[in-house]
Protein backbone atom coordinates (compact mmCIF):
# COMPACT_ATOMS: atom_id res chain seq x y z
CA UNK A 1 0.00 0.00 0.00
CA UNK A 2 1.40 3.60 -1.07
CA UNK A 3 0.45 6.76 0.47
CA UNK A 4 1.55 10.49 -0.27
CA UNK A 5 2.80 12.76 2.33
CA UNK A 6 1.83 16.03 2.36
CA UNK A 7 4.95 17.07 1.49
CA UNK A 8 5.11 15.13 -1.62
CA UNK A 9 6.86 11.84 -0.79
CA UNK A 10 5.52 8.09 -1.30
CA UNK A 11 5.22 6.15 1.99
CA UNK A 12 4.63 1.97 1.64
CA UNK A 13 2.82 0.44 4.36
CA UNK A 14 3.19 -3.66 4.11
CA UNK A 15 3.04 -6.45 6.48
CA UNK A 16 5.89 -8.98 6.55
CA UNK A 17 5.71 -12.34 6.08
CA UNK A 18 7.36 -14.26 8.42
CA UNK A 19 3.88 -14.90 9.93
CA UNK A 20 3.81 -17.61 7.85
CA UNK A 21 7.42 -18.74 7.36
CA UNK A 22 8.68 -21.00 4.63
CA UNK A 23 11.79 -22.42 4.14
CA UNK A 24 12.29 -23.26 0.77
CA UNK A 25 11.40 -20.51 -2.57
CA UNK A 26 8.58 -23.18 -3.24
CA UNK A 27 7.34 -22.30 0.02
CA UNK A 28 7.77 -18.67 -0.81
CA UNK A 29 5.48 -18.94 -3.77
CA UNK A 30 3.00 -20.82 -1.71
CA UNK A 31 2.77 -18.01 0.90
CA UNK A 32 1.69 -15.17 -2.40
CA UNK A 33 -0.91 -17.74 -3.80
CA UNK A 34 -2.67 -18.95 -0.20
CA UNK A 35 -1.92 -16.04 2.11
CA UNK A 36 -0.73 -12.66 0.23
CA UNK A 37 -2.98 -12.37 -2.45
CA UNK A 38 -6.17 -13.24 -0.36
CA UNK A 39 -5.02 -10.13 1.83
CA UNK A 40 -4.78 -7.94 -0.85
CA UNK A 41 -8.39 -9.28 -1.68
CA UNK A 42 -9.85 -8.30 1.45
CA UNK A 43 -8.83 -4.88 1.55
CA UNK A 44 -10.06 -4.17 -2.02
CA UNK A 45 -6.68 -2.99 -3.48
CA UNK A 46 -4.79 -3.51 -6.68
CA UNK A 47 -1.97 -3.61 -5.10
CA UNK A 48 -0.59 -4.42 -1.73
CA UNK A 49 3.35 -4.13 -0.15
CA UNK A 50 4.41 -7.20 1.82
CA UNK A 51 7.82 -7.31 4.12
CA UNK A 52 9.24 -10.31 2.16
CA UNK A 53 10.94 -12.61 4.62
CA UNK A 54 13.44 -15.31 3.10
CA UNK A 55 15.08 -17.71 5.02
CA UNK A 56 18.56 -18.70 4.07
CA UNK A 57 17.85 -21.49 1.53
CA UNK A 58 15.10 -19.63 -0.29
CA UNK A 59 17.68 -17.06 -1.20
CA UNK A 60 20.56 -19.45 -1.70
CA UNK A 61 18.08 -20.29 -4.38
CA UNK A 62 16.73 -17.22 -5.88
CA UNK A 63 20.74 -15.73 -6.19
CA UNK A 64 22.12 -19.23 -7.99
CA UNK A 65 19.48 -18.59 -10.40
CA UNK A 66 18.15 -16.52 -12.46
CA UNK A 67 15.35 -17.89 -13.82
CA UNK A 68 14.14 -18.66 -10.01
CA UNK A 69 13.99 -14.93 -9.51
CA UNK A 70 12.48 -14.04 -12.43
CA UNK A 71 9.63 -16.34 -11.76
CA UNK A 72 9.38 -14.88 -8.44
CA UNK A 73 9.44 -11.19 -9.59
CA UNK A 74 6.64 -12.59 -12.25
CA UNK A 75 4.67 -14.21 -9.33
CA UNK A 76 4.84 -10.39 -7.21
CA UNK A 77 3.53 -8.92 -10.45
CA UNK A 78 0.81 -11.43 -11.17
CA UNK A 79 -1.00 -11.37 -7.37
CA UNK A 80 -0.85 -7.60 -7.25
CA UNK A 81 2.06 -7.52 -4.38
CA UNK A 82 5.05 -5.55 -4.72
CA UNK A 83 8.41 -5.51 -2.23
CA UNK A 84 9.80 -2.56 -0.82
CA UNK A 85 11.20 -3.98 2.03
CA UNK A 86 13.05 -7.43 3.60
CA UNK A 87 12.96 -8.95 6.93
CA UNK A 88 16.49 -10.50 7.16
CA UNK A 89 16.50 -11.06 10.79
CA UNK A 90 15.41 -15.06 11.50
CA UNK A 91 18.12 -16.42 9.13
CA UNK A 92 16.05 -20.14 9.21
CA UNK A 93 13.80 -21.92 11.09
CA UNK A 94 11.78 -19.42 11.87
CA UNK A 95 8.66 -21.75 11.57
CA UNK A 96 10.30 -24.21 13.77
CA UNK A 97 8.21 -25.37 17.01
CA UNK A 98 11.02 -23.97 18.93
CA UNK A 99 12.95 -20.85 17.92
CA UNK A 100 13.52 -18.95 21.51
CA UNK A 101 17.38 -18.38 21.14
CA UNK A 102 18.09 -19.67 18.11
CA UNK A 103 16.66 -16.81 16.03
CA UNK A 104 20.23 -14.56 16.88
CA UNK A 105 21.90 -16.96 14.97
CA UNK A 106 24.19 -16.43 13.30
CA UNK A 107 25.06 -13.24 14.60
CA UNK A 108 26.75 -10.23 12.66
CA UNK A 109 30.40 -11.79 14.54
CA UNK A 110 29.79 -14.55 12.01
CA UNK A 111 30.53 -14.56 8.00
CA UNK A 112 27.05 -16.31 7.33
CA UNK A 113 25.18 -13.20 8.82
CA UNK A 114 27.05 -11.22 5.91
CA UNK A 115 26.81 -13.48 2.64
CA UNK A 116 22.87 -13.97 3.88
CA UNK A 117 22.60 -10.01 3.99
CA UNK A 118 24.90 -9.82 1.20
CA UNK A 119 22.24 -12.05 -0.59
CA UNK A 120 19.18 -9.98 0.47
CA UNK A 121 20.35 -7.09 -1.11
CA UNK A 122 21.04 -8.27 -4.24
CA UNK A 123 17.55 -10.06 -4.30
CA UNK A 124 15.90 -6.92 -3.21
CA UNK A 125 18.22 -4.54 -5.78
CA UNK A 126 16.26 -7.29 -8.05
CA UNK A 127 12.38 -7.43 -6.85
CA UNK A 128 12.16 -3.74 -6.18
CA UNK A 129 9.67 -1.86 -8.68
CA UNK A 130 10.87 -0.41 -11.28
CA UNK A 131 9.41 3.20 -10.16
CA UNK A 132 10.96 2.58 -6.84
CA UNK A 133 14.72 3.15 -5.96
CA UNK A 134 14.53 2.82 -2.04
CA UNK A 135 15.08 -0.27 -0.57
CA UNK A 136 15.56 -1.39 3.17
CA UNK A 137 16.67 -4.60 5.26
CA UNK A 138 15.77 -4.73 8.71
CA UNK A 139 18.39 -7.28 10.80
CA UNK A 140 19.25 -8.05 14.33
CA UNK A 141 21.21 -5.97 16.46
CA UNK A 142 24.44 -7.04 16.48
CA UNK A 143 23.92 -10.04 18.36
CA UNK A 144 22.10 -11.37 22.01
CA UNK A 145 23.71 -9.90 24.16
CA UNK A 146 25.77 -13.31 26.22
CA UNK A 147 29.38 -13.43 25.77
CA UNK A 148 29.84 -10.14 23.41
CA UNK A 149 32.72 -8.46 24.14
CA UNK A 150 34.76 -5.73 22.64
CA UNK A 151 36.34 -8.29 19.83
CA UNK A 152 33.03 -9.44 19.09
CA UNK A 153 32.15 -5.59 18.66
CA UNK A 154 34.92 -4.83 16.39
CA UNK A 155 34.49 -7.83 14.30
CA UNK A 156 30.41 -7.14 13.72
CA UNK A 157 31.55 -3.48 12.49
CA UNK A 158 34.12 -4.51 10.31
CA UNK A 159 31.19 -6.67 8.73
CA UNK A 160 28.69 -4.01 8.63
CA UNK A 161 31.09 -1.93 6.91
CA UNK A 162 31.74 -4.49 4.09
CA UNK A 163 28.02 -4.64 3.55
CA UNK A 164 27.90 -0.79 3.08
CA UNK A 165 30.48 -0.69 0.59
CA UNK A 166 28.85 -3.74 -0.78
CA UNK A 167 25.94 -1.83 -1.02
CA UNK A 168 27.25 1.13 -2.56
CA UNK A 169 28.87 -0.78 -5.48
CA UNK A 170 25.05 -1.96 -6.37
CA UNK A 171 24.18 1.37 -5.96
CA UNK A 172 26.51 2.43 -9.08
CA UNK A 173 25.67 -1.04 -10.82
CA UNK A 174 21.93 -0.77 -10.54
CA UNK A 175 20.74 2.58 -9.36
CA UNK A 176 18.51 1.15 -6.42
CA UNK A 177 19.71 2.80 -3.15
CA UNK A 178 19.30 -0.01 -0.16
CA UNK A 179 19.82 0.49 3.86
CA UNK A 180 19.86 -2.01 6.60
CA UNK A 181 18.10 -0.88 9.45
CA UNK A 182 19.57 -2.76 12.80
CA UNK A 183 16.35 -3.44 14.90
CA UNK A 184 17.08 -2.90 18.53
CA UNK A 185 15.64 -5.81 20.77
CA UNK A 186 15.29 -6.37 24.51
CA UNK A 187 18.11 -8.75 25.63
CA UNK A 188 20.30 -8.01 22.92
CA UNK A 189 23.45 -6.21 22.42
CA UNK A 190 21.53 -3.41 21.35
CA UNK A 191 18.46 -3.49 23.22
CA UNK A 192 17.30 -0.55 22.94
CA UNK A 193 17.64 3.04 20.61
CA UNK A 194 20.26 4.50 22.87
CA UNK A 195 21.85 1.08 23.08
CA UNK A 196 22.57 1.69 18.66
CA UNK A 197 23.60 5.19 19.13
CA UNK A 198 26.97 4.50 19.96
CA UNK A 199 28.09 1.63 17.40
CA UNK A 200 26.16 3.19 14.80
CA UNK A 201 27.69 6.55 15.42
CA UNK A 202 31.40 4.69 15.39
CA UNK A 203 30.32 3.14 11.77
CA UNK A 204 29.04 6.65 10.17
CA UNK A 205 27.69 5.03 7.31
CA UNK A 206 24.28 6.09 5.92
CA UNK A 207 23.45 2.71 4.59
CA UNK A 208 23.12 1.31 8.36
CA UNK A 209 20.51 2.45 10.32
CA UNK A 210 17.45 1.66 12.92
CA UNK A 211 14.52 -0.38 12.26
CA UNK A 212 12.45 1.06 15.22
CA UNK A 213 9.98 -1.79 16.14
CA UNK A 214 7.06 -0.45 18.46
CA UNK A 215 6.65 -3.46 20.21
CA UNK A 216 10.10 -3.61 21.17
CA UNK A 217 10.46 0.30 21.57
CA UNK A 218 7.44 -0.50 24.22
CA UNK A 219 8.74 -3.54 25.78
CA UNK A 220 11.59 -1.43 27.13
CA UNK A 221 9.68 1.41 28.19
CA UNK A 222 11.79 3.57 25.50
CA UNK A 223 9.38 7.08 25.24
CA UNK A 224 8.99 7.56 21.40
CA UNK A 225 9.41 11.05 21.31
CA UNK A 226 13.11 10.71 23.20
CA UNK A 227 13.89 8.13 21.35
CA UNK A 228 13.42 9.65 17.93
CA UNK A 229 15.20 13.00 18.96
CA UNK A 230 18.15 11.60 20.56
CA UNK A 231 18.32 9.35 16.74
CA UNK A 232 17.69 12.32 15.02
CA UNK A 233 20.52 14.01 16.92
CA UNK A 234 22.72 11.66 16.12
CA UNK A 235 22.39 11.53 12.53
CA UNK A 236 21.10 8.04 12.34
CA UNK A 237 19.15 7.16 9.71
CA UNK A 238 15.76 5.58 9.77
CA UNK A 239 15.46 3.20 7.00
CA UNK A 240 12.10 0.97 8.22
CA UNK A 241 9.69 1.01 11.44
CA UNK A 242 7.51 -1.89 12.15
CA UNK A 243 4.38 -1.33 13.34
CA UNK A 244 3.16 -4.10 16.50
CA UNK A 245 1.93 -3.90 20.19
CA UNK A 246 3.72 -5.80 22.53
CA UNK A 247 1.41 -7.05 25.88
CA UNK A 248 0.90 -5.08 28.83
CA UNK A 249 -0.08 -6.08 32.56
CA UNK A 250 -0.70 -3.20 34.79
CA UNK A 251 -0.87 -5.21 37.56
CA UNK A 252 0.95 -7.73 37.80
CA UNK A 253 1.24 -8.60 41.58
CA UNK A 254 -2.82 -10.06 41.57
CA UNK A 255 -3.34 -12.91 40.53
CA UNK A 256 -5.68 -13.38 37.95
CA UNK A 257 -3.21 -10.94 35.85
CA UNK A 258 -0.44 -14.08 36.37
CA UNK A 259 -2.85 -16.52 35.09
CA UNK A 260 -3.76 -14.29 32.52
CA UNK A 261 0.00 -13.95 31.52
CA UNK A 262 0.48 -17.27 31.06
CA UNK A 263 -1.78 -18.13 29.13
CA UNK A 264 0.33 -16.28 26.48
CA UNK A 265 3.55 -18.13 27.81
CA UNK A 266 4.28 -20.66 24.96
CA UNK A 267 7.10 -22.56 23.93
CA UNK A 268 7.98 -21.14 20.53
CA UNK A 269 9.07 -17.68 20.76
CA UNK A 270 11.43 -15.80 23.23
CA UNK A 271 9.14 -13.59 25.52
CA UNK A 272 11.44 -10.83 27.09
CA UNK A 273 9.54 -9.62 29.76
CA UNK A 274 10.46 -6.15 31.98
CA UNK A 275 9.46 -3.48 34.28
CA UNK A 276 10.29 0.31 34.76
CA UNK A 277 10.53 0.89 38.77
CA UNK A 278 12.59 4.01 40.10
CA UNK A 279 15.87 2.04 40.28
CA UNK A 280 15.67 1.43 36.81
CA UNK A 281 14.73 -1.29 33.82
CA UNK A 282 14.28 -4.73 35.32
CA UNK A 283 13.99 -8.15 32.92
CA UNK A 284 13.99 -11.63 32.46
CA UNK A 285 14.68 -13.22 29.10
CA UNK A 286 11.28 -15.08 28.71
CA UNK A 287 7.69 -14.29 29.94
CA UNK A 288 7.65 -17.94 32.05
CA UNK A 289 10.42 -16.42 33.84
CA UNK A 290 8.38 -13.40 34.96
CA UNK A 291 5.17 -15.32 35.53
CA UNK A 292 6.33 -18.19 37.39
CA UNK A 293 8.98 -16.73 39.84
CA UNK A 294 10.21 -13.83 41.93
CA UNK A 295 13.27 -12.48 39.95
CA UNK A 296 10.84 -9.77 38.61
CA UNK A 297 9.29 -6.53 40.69
CA UNK A 298 5.71 -6.87 40.59
CA UNK A 299 4.55 -3.12 41.89
CA UNK A 300 5.08 -1.38 38.60
CA UNK A 301 3.59 -2.65 35.14
CA UNK A 302 5.09 -5.28 33.01
CA UNK A 303 5.07 -5.59 29.27
CA UNK A 304 6.16 -8.46 27.29
CA UNK A 305 7.64 -8.89 24.08
CA UNK A 306 4.43 -10.79 22.49
CA UNK A 307 3.38 -9.19 18.81
CA UNK A 308 -0.53 -8.47 20.01
CA UNK A 309 -2.44 -8.03 16.90
CA UNK A 310 -2.84 -3.94 16.56
CA UNK A 311 -6.49 -4.36 16.17
CA UNK A 312 -7.39 -6.52 18.88
CA UNK A 313 -5.93 -6.12 22.24
CA UNK A 314 -6.37 -8.82 24.64
CA UNK A 315 -9.17 -9.09 27.21
CA UNK A 316 -9.04 -7.05 30.49
CA UNK A 317 -6.84 -7.74 32.71
CA UNK A 318 -4.63 -7.77 30.00
CA UNK A 319 -4.13 -4.86 27.03
CA UNK A 320 -1.42 -3.79 24.38
CA UNK A 321 1.00 -1.27 24.39
CA UNK A 322 -1.62 0.55 21.06
CA UNK A 323 -1.32 3.50 22.44
CA UNK A 324 2.86 3.83 21.91
CA UNK A 325 2.45 2.68 18.49
CA UNK A 326 -0.62 5.44 17.77
CA UNK A 327 1.80 7.86 19.42
CA UNK A 328 5.42 6.39 17.70
CA UNK A 329 3.49 6.73 14.15
CA UNK A 330 2.06 10.20 15.26
CA UNK A 331 5.86 11.01 15.15
CA UNK A 332 7.18 9.30 12.46
CA UNK A 333 4.50 10.80 9.77
CA UNK A 334 2.80 13.57 11.60
CA UNK A 335 5.54 16.19 10.56
CA UNK A 336 6.21 18.54 8.00
CA UNK A 337 8.35 15.12 6.48
CA UNK A 338 8.11 11.33 7.24
CA UNK A 339 11.03 10.39 9.71
CA UNK A 340 10.53 7.29 7.69
CA UNK A 341 9.10 5.73 4.16
CA UNK A 342 8.99 2.38 5.00
CA UNK A 343 6.12 0.71 7.59
CA UNK A 344 5.87 -2.76 8.03
CA UNK A 345 3.29 -4.40 9.93
CA UNK A 346 4.96 -7.24 12.27
CA UNK A 347 2.39 -9.77 14.21
CA UNK A 348 4.04 -12.88 13.37
CA UNK A 349 2.88 -14.25 16.55
CA UNK A 350 -0.92 -14.86 15.55
CA UNK A 351 -0.66 -18.90 15.13
CA UNK A 352 1.85 -18.37 19.26
CA UNK A 353 -1.38 -16.77 20.85
CA UNK A 354 -3.79 -18.26 23.37
CA UNK A 355 -5.11 -21.39 21.83
CA UNK A 356 -8.86 -19.57 21.67
CA UNK A 357 -7.70 -16.39 19.85
CA UNK A 358 -5.74 -18.27 17.28
CA UNK A 359 -6.88 -18.10 13.71
CA UNK A 360 -7.92 -21.76 12.54
CA UNK A 361 -8.10 -21.64 8.82
CA UNK A 362 -6.38 -19.14 6.62
CA UNK A 363 -8.84 -17.01 5.90
CA UNK A 364 -9.14 -16.16 9.26
CA UNK A 365 -5.70 -15.41 9.46
CA UNK A 366 -5.92 -13.07 5.97
CA UNK A 367 -8.91 -11.60 7.92
CA UNK A 368 -6.58 -10.62 10.79
CA UNK A 369 -3.83 -9.38 8.59
CA UNK A 370 -6.32 -7.53 6.66
CA UNK A 371 -7.24 -5.90 10.06
CA UNK A 372 -4.52 -4.94 11.08
CA UNK A 373 -3.08 -2.93 7.74
CA UNK A 374 -6.84 -1.31 7.73
CA UNK A 375 -6.41 0.14 11.15
CA UNK A 376 -2.71 1.15 9.98
CA UNK A 377 -4.07 2.64 6.56
CA UNK A 378 -6.67 4.35 8.48
CA UNK A 379 -4.22 6.20 11.00
CA UNK A 380 -2.00 7.37 8.40
CA UNK A 381 -4.59 9.10 6.79
CA UNK A 382 -5.86 10.94 9.80
CA UNK A 383 -2.26 11.71 10.04
CA UNK A 384 -3.19 13.71 6.45
CA UNK A 385 -1.34 11.18 4.09
CA UNK A 386 -3.50 10.16 1.18
CA UNK A 387 -3.79 6.94 0.19
CA UNK A 388 -2.54 5.90 -3.79
CA UNK A 389 -4.01 3.86 -6.16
Amino acid sequence: MRFRHPDGSTVHLAYCTNVHPAETLDGVLAQLRDHCEPVRRRLGRDRLGIGLWLAKDAAHALTGDPAALRTLRAELDRRGLEVVTLNGFPYEGFGAQEVKYRVYQPDWTRPERLSHTTDLALLLAAVLPDDVTEGSISTLPLAWRAAFDAHAADTARTALATLAERLDALEELTGKSLRIALEPEPGCTIETTTDAIAPLTALSSPRIGVCLDTCHLATSFEDPHTALDALATAGIPLPKAQLSAALHAEHPHLPKVREALAAFAEPRFLHQTRTRTPSGLHGTDDLPEAVTGRSLPDTTPWRAHFHVPLHAPPAPPLTSTLDVFQDTLTLLLGGPQPLTRHLEVETYTWQALPPALRPRTRGRLADGIAAELTLARDLLTDLGLKELP
